[in-house]
């Protein structure tokens, strides 16, 4: 008994440094697709986030939602098409994508706030995003690709220890609004806030070098080693914008940036405040 508790006392005093190092600091989580499907993956996610706030550290949610919004989509008899992993976005869909985004925002918001914290959730009406219609390839209706991020409404949650959960709708100059891929959203933001890390949760160990093998996990990555890896197929699919994604911030000089497996318990807390941490990282 006394063995354990001390043992507990040890994994507290690992954890002072990080806790020193991140203390005021902004820390990024995206969070999306098919790791939010677990309700346990989802609880422990955001138990970690409460006790991210209550410690000093400032995190900053923003979530996806395309297993949801497909399956409304079905709902309402639209079948789903996608063009090089983008969601072909027409005026039907976007009305399906914020209702779904924005009804997954206020339940995170709730959920964050019955478990003890402060939480606000930001979509489109905070105008976060400023985007450009995606024109690389081809029309895929209302798809939008982020230009600039207006910082100043995630600076006053984070300020004030509130934790701001974000969904990845963005508006153009005229007002109009667009789907944007929550991947890119993620990299933008954490360039513009400047964060002290950014943690992109999925549904795998990580990068591996054989994916059907979690051995081979790649435990650290660097940059220059991303292109040839998604050349040769060993970095496919939906890992390409998470990857993407962290090559963008770190070039953005956010210091830290990882792959995270979510469905791994309290995977933030362990990739944040152990000496080995899991997943990826990549580096520059």
């Amino acid at each position: 008994m006394i063995e354990q508790l001390v043992e507990k006392a040890d994994i507290l005093i690992e954890a002072l440094p990080y806790i020193k190092r991140f203390r005021g600091k902004e820390v990024l989580i995206k969070y999306g697709g098919s790791a939010m499907l677990d309700s346990e993956v989802r609880e422990n996610v955001l138990h970690d986030l409460v006790f991210m706030n209550y410690v000093g550290i400032r995190p900053i949610l923003i979530h996806g939602g395309g297993p949801a919004i497909t399956e409304n989509l079905k709902k309402a008899g639209v079948q789903s098409q996608f063009v090089n992993g983008l969601r072909v976005t027409d005026k039907a869909t976007m009305k399906v994508v914020v209702e779904t985004l924005g009804e997954i925002n206020r339940k995170m918001v709730q959920d964050l706030v019955h478990f003890g914290a402060q939480a606000m959730g930001l979509g489109y009406e905070a105008r976060i995003l400023n985007v450009k219609k995606h024109e690389t390839n081809g029309d895929v209706g209302y798809v939008g690709d982020v230009v600039s991020v207006n910082a100043n409404p995630i600076r006053q949650l984070t300020e004030a220890d509130i934790i701001p959960v974000i969904y990845p709708v963005g508006t153009d100059k005229k007002g109009e609004i667009y789907n944007v891929n929550a991947d890119d959203a993620a990299a933008k933001i954490a360039q513009a806030i400047k964060v002290q890390k950014i943690m992109i949760l999925t549904n795998v160990r990580g990068i591996m070098s054989n994916q059907n093998d979690p051995e081979t996990l790649i435990p650290s990555l660097h940059v220059n080693d991303v292109e040839t890896l998604i050349a040769k197929q060993v970095i496919t699919g939906g890992m390409i914008p998470k990857i993407n994604a962290c090559v963008t911030a770190l070039k953005s000089k956010v210091p830290k940036a990882h792959i995270v497996d979510g469905r791994i318990k309290h995977s933030l807390l362990l990739e944040i405040f152990t000496d080995r941490g899991i997943g990826t990282e990549i580096v520059l």
